[in-house]
């Protein structure tokens, strides 16, 4: 069911920002780990971090296509700030000799220091020491990544090379707040730990909720958890209407919910608006939507259609289905025809479920026009 799918990517989602602290904990204010690298393939060569003088360490890999897209970002920014040694390591490598060609077939676009991770011999590159030494200390669960170390030798900043620029403008300015700095990640680290075994509870909720199709414990630690992260009442609220939509007799109280969501911004997400139709005309649903919610998913899908200017396949796929479910056939088949339209050419286009509801909607609208056009039975005498 779609809400389950829903509440297990919440928690994909924590779960993969969540932060867990551990005694080698590399964290902003933290003293720079030492620079353990294999060679340099572009640039002078880096052996440790000078007093006085700023570096940037960026994280990336040949076969990490978001990595390809931050390396002019570097390039960008080396120029700008000429005295601070940007360099690239290429860690997680399974083949650390492509990466020398790759290099070199970026020439000058690439125009910032090159070098490999340590990986020990007959080691994997799991074991890299920049990926033991600095990535896994700092919990950075992904590639790109880039740290900033200024010129007392510390961790003034950790993220994403493409969020970079603001810092080490500040940093290389004298302007950075280290200690504030280091409070803002302590809290963000908290707050996720808070949100992942919120997750967590919601999740086992959940189970018990699809087992006896009763909510009141769900909805209860809903009300709870935006109590105590109020930062997160829209996501618990956005799973408090799933939950009520797909509950026997509280098609009123769903909708109550799901109004108040769309008197929001989030009421301009046409994603988000289409994801909430779908919940009420998902084809896989247990059972069918009372009349009220379906009149509903039928004004939130017509919403994000016209949101989209009616080019997203999966929108017009749901306004297809909320059509159908609240009777309006002919329109289901337009609908669902110009989602097929729509998926030419794209992913979407190997989906068999979408011409298969098309079939559906069709022999329904022939149905109800070979009513139409049968005349009435004169009376029997």
């Amino acid at each position: 069911m779609m809400m389950k799918q829903f509440i297990a990517a919440c928690a994909i989602a924590v779960a993969t920002l969540t932060q867990v602290v551990s005694a080698q904990e590399l964290t902003i204010g933290s003293k720079a780990p030492k620079l353990e690298l294999k060679e340099f393939i572009k640039g002078e060569e880096v052996k440790g971090f000078e007093k006085g003088k700023i570096y940037v360490i960026e994280l990336w890999a040949t076969w990490c296509g978001p990595c390809r897209v931050t390396i002019p970002h570097l390039t960008e920014l080396q120029k700008k700030f000429e005295d601070v040694a940007i360099i690239g390591v290429a860690v997680l490598e399974e083949d650390q000799a492509a990466v020398a060609d790759f290099v070199k077939e970026m020439g000058d676009k690439m125009d910032y220091r090159v070098a490999l991770d340590l990986v020990p011999e007959d080691a994997e590159p799991t074991e890299g020491k920049i990926v033991t030494n600095w990535m896994q200390p700092a919990e950075q669960q992904g590639i790109p990544a880039a740290f900033i170390i200024n010129g007392d030798g510390k961790i003034a900043w950790i993220g994403h090379p493409g969020q970079m620029e603001e810092p080490l403008e500040k940093i290389v300015a004298g302007t950075w707040d280290l200690e504030a700095e280091a409070q803002k990640l302590a809290d963000m680290k908290a707050l996720q730990k808070k949100l992942a075994a919120t997750i967590g509870r919601l999740q086992e909720l959940f189970k018990e909720f699809s087992d006896d199709g009763d909510p009141k414990d769900l909805l209860a630690e809903l009300d709870t958890a935006s109590e105590e992260i109020p930062d997160r009442a829209e996501m618990f609220n956005l799973i408090r209407f799933q939950v009520l939509a797909l509950s026997t007799e509280r098609s009123d109280e769903a909708v109550d919910v799901g109004n108040k969501i769309i008197e929001t911004e989030q009421g301009e997400d046409p994603g988000l608006l289409s994801n909430m139709a779908r919940v009420i005309v998902d084809p896989n649903r247990d059972h069918k939507a009372s009349p009220k919610l379906l009149k509903f998913a039928l004004k939130l899908a017509q919403k994000a259609d016209k949101l989209v200017d009616g080019e997203d396949v999966m929108v017009a796929d749901t306004l297809a289905k909320a059509y159908f479910d609240t009777g309006d056939v002919a329109e289901a088949v337009k609908a669902q025809e110009r989602a097929i339209e729509l998926a030419e050419g794209t992913r979407a286009a190997a989906d068999p479920s979408l011409k298969k509801r098309l079939r559906q909607y069709k022999k329904a609208l022939d149905s109800a026009n070979e009513k139409e056009e049968k005349p009435a039975e004169k009376p029997k005498k």
